[in-house]
């Protein structure tokens, strides 16, 4: 049966993390015995930072959906990146007094915050600490590496496709449905991080729909044929 996914029901009354509890394979209790981990809660059109603001923590999502967003030279906001549980925010930043980009959430999201430069020292003694932020930062090199190479290489339709699969395989890696899912972020956001138009998204999609490759529900999207859309992404996709 397919899994779809609704915003998680936030608990106000109790600021720190459920003892036992793991995420991204740290273990919350062992690292509470070196750096204060803090839980957040961010509804939906929130910001959990801003550019400019003070760079003092970093944020592990453990539940919700964020965009990270900077504004261009003409005023304008650049979508560059979309959060979800288990991804650390605020990486792009290490080494900086302030942050750099923007995080809003896309809905009510829950975030474990972890003060910085103090999560350094935990870094001693709670190796998978250790190993989960090398891998942030190593992701976080390898995704910007591959959408440039996306976006400067691939028609709009093959953004569209390429964008989809992104998103149903980290659903996969969380255990939802890689194939029913629902998006959190507009078609506005969406055509911001692909670089295209708002109306370009919209007919891509709707042509995929007509290719059979997915269904499309505003939000609710189902992929039909995944071998026939990851062909897309390598070639044209053909006109029914």
């Amino acid at each position: 049966m397919d899994t779809t996914f609704a915003p998680i029901a936030l608990d106000a009354s109790n600021p720190q993390p459920p003892q036992g509890e793991t995420l991204s394979g740290l273990d919350i209790a062992q690292l509470q015995k070196y750096v204060v981990v803090t839980r957040r809660k961010v509804r939906a059109g929130q910001y959990l930072y801003r550019n400019g603001q003070p760079f003092r923590a970093l944020h592990l999502v453990h539940a919700g959906f964020l965009k990270t967003c900077e504004l261009s030279e003409d005023g304008r906001e650049q979508v560059t990146g979309f959060r979800m549980r288990g991804d650390l925010l605020g990486v792009e930043s290490i080494g900086l007094a302030m942050h750099i980009c923007d995080a809003v959430a896309l809905d009510d999201a829950e975030i474990w915050e972890l003060p910085y430069p103090p999560v350094l020292d935990a870094l001693k003694h709670v190796p998978e600490l250790q190993v989960r932020l090398a891998t942030a930062l190593a992701e976080e090199i390898r995704r910007d590496r591959v959408w440039m190479l996306a976006i400067g290489t691939l028609p709009a339709e093959q953004r569209v496709a390429a964008f989809l699969l992104d998103i149903a395989g980290r659903l996969a890696r969380l255990g939802f449905s890689a194939r029913h899912f629902i998006l959190r972020m507009g078609r506005a956001d969406i055509a911001s991080f692909l670089a295209l138009k708002h109306e370009t998204v919209s007919r891509a999609l709707s042509h995929l729909e007509r290719l059979n490759y997915i269904e499309v529900l505003r939000r609710e999207v189902k992929l039909l044929d995944i071998p026939r859309l990851r062909a897309c992404v390598g070639t044209p996709c053909t006109t029914p």
